[in-house]
């Protein structure tokens, strides 16, 4: 039971601090703005993306409720997902579409140790 709660907390922490590093990048840096507006995505989308995962990441941080957690991790995979497909469909080279499915499965593992511990 401690490995799991163990890798429970290192999978969660690396999915939260990408997350919020990925949030304040959003907020500050121009060359984030270019890079949505190169997928297609007005300035709005990313205002509101980079709140959504700072909530997220909180979220998975703190001891919050089964159903609250339930969302946080089906919107980062409804995230991860839908950042692989808009790097694929806009032609980006194959690590910018590689790194969302691997997050999704550092999420997965998240998700699959939270119910693991809770039994």
């Amino acid at each position: 039971m401690k490995t799991t709660k163990i890798f429970y907390w290192i999978l969660t922490a690396i999915v939260a601090l990408m997350m919020a590093f990925s949030c304040y990048s959003y907020l500050t840096k121009p060359e984030m703005a270019a890079a949505f507006h190169h997928l297609g995505f007005p300035d709005y989308f990313r205002i509101e993306l980079a709140i959504a995962k700072l909530i997220g990441a909180v979220v998975l941080l703190i001891p919050a409720g089964a159903r609250l957690k339930e969302w946080a991790y089906a919107g980062f995979a409804i995230v991860f997902v839908s950042a692989f497909i808009a790097h694929t469909v806009s032609g980006d080279p194959v690590p910018n579409r590689i790194m969302p499915l691997v997050f999704l499965g550092i999420l997965g593992g998240s998700y699959f140790l939270y119910y693991k511990k809770q039994q």
